[in-house]
């Protein structure tokens, strides 16, 4: 599971607001969290009887579900923005049964005292219970399977990934303004190696002659883009 802050001091009693349109697994998790020592200060079944209960009791805690009526679309994160903004001092943990990226990015986006979790991860209570208490400490977590896609998505839109690290350093060096004789001085290689390090990067950035670019202007610019 993936955390950040609020190492070394376990925080018990932590006050807890529980938001899910589903009952069975809101009356399992209040259950769980107070067999485990959170007070439970209350349950919502939508978004508003969330909102109303956070600015009432003021919890420690809210474990909201992303979706939730009338439409079931974002309205728990809708919630949970609004009381990052109202109530900054309250952790949030959301809910989905799905990695949602864009939108679990703009919540963790929003600072310490966060986190984001598939229900999946409900059912092994000790890291439910840890991940709790590391927001409560004021830390953050991220469910792991967002942390994949979000290196997957790094990865496949990345537009210099397909270069060699050593295709990389001459790409680097074309944006130093170096000639292909500078950049094989500085690198130790011969002018012609480094001819066919730029050739092969311009063909993996799909840079081709036309009559109005300059490509290794193009390739300088995708480099500098990708910073």
């Amino acid at each position: 599971m993936g955390v950040s802050g609020g190492e070394g001091i376990r925080v018990t009693a932590s006050r807890v607001a529980l938001a899910d349109d589903d009952v069975l697994l809101r009356e399992g998790l209040a259950s769980l969290l107070e067999r485990s020592g959170f007070e439970v200060v209350g349950q919502a079944g939508d978004a508003p009887e969330l909102l109303s209960l956070a600015r009432a009791s003021k919890p420690d805690l809210v474990v909201v579900d992303i979706r939730m009526p009338p439409a079931h679309s974002n309205e728990g994160l809708e919630a949970a923005r609004v009381i990052r903004e109202e109530l900054p001092d309250i952790g949030i943990l959301v809910l989905s049964a799905h990695v949602e990226v864009e939108q679990a990015m703009e919540l963790l986006a929003s600072g310490k005292r966060i986190g984001y979790l598939l229900k999946s991860r409900v059912t092994n209570v000790d890291e439910f219970i840890e991940a709790l208490e590391r927001i409560a400490r004021g830390g953050s977590v991220v469910d792991p399977a967002l942390v994949r896609e979000l290196v997957e998505a790094r990865r496949v839109n990345d537009p210099l990934g397909a270069l060699t690290s050593r295709e990389r350093e001459v790409l680097a060096l074309m944006a130093e303004g170096r000639s292909n004789a500078g950049i094989a001085r500085h690198l130790w290689v011969t002018d012609g190696t480094v001819e066919k390090h730029v050739g092969s990067i311009l063909t993996k950035l799909d840079i081709w002659e036309t009559e109005d670019d300059h490509r290794r202007v193009l390739a300088v610019l995708r480099f500098l883009e990708a910073r």
